[in-house]
């Protein structure tokens, strides 16, 4: 399994930035690829702690097709970084071996995001690396807003 990377920038405070990366009210409104064909109806999330899983829904607008993307934390450095293993509920967590890596970085130019998962065997690494960029567009283009 190869590791992938994406990064971006955001202008916004570490604190803002922190908690639209993690917060379900937030998440809703950036959680997806494409906005004119998807969107995420709903996130559940906790406060990031060890242990803790949390669950987003990505689904095509005209509800062709969805799915759950289901994770377990690892590591959480308030902050500055968290880790966490994607996987699938069931009666408890099914760790399906993908790790997703994600640090926060103070710069100049506000707060750089730096991505690392782990690629997935379905899909093209380009097609993945586009698909994380573009929510990653997202991400920036909502944190930036609530901020301003």
């Amino acid at each position: 399994m190869s590791k992938l990377k994406v990064s971006i920038t955001i202008s916004a405070p570490l604190e803002t930035v922190w908690d639209s990366l993690w917060n379900p009210i937030h998440i809703v409104h950036w959680a997806f690829a494409d906005e004119a064909t998807w969107h995420c109806p709903w996130a559940k999330w906790e406060s990031p702690k060890v242990g803790g899983i949390f669950t987003t829904r990505m689904e095509a607008r005209d509800g062709s097709f969805g799915f759950d993307l289901t994770a377990q934390y690892t590591s959480v450095e308030p902050m500055k970084s968290m880790s966490y293993t994607l996987g699938e509920m069931k009666e408890y967590f099914l760790d399906a071996g993908r790790v997703v890596d994600i640090t926060l970085e103070e710069t100049p130019e506000w707060v750089k995001i730096i991505e690392t998962f782990d690629a997935e065997e379905l899909n093209s690494e380009e097609m993945q690396k586009a698909g994380w960029e573009a929510i990653l567009g997202n991400f920036k283009k909502y944190t930036e807003s609530i901020y301003s």
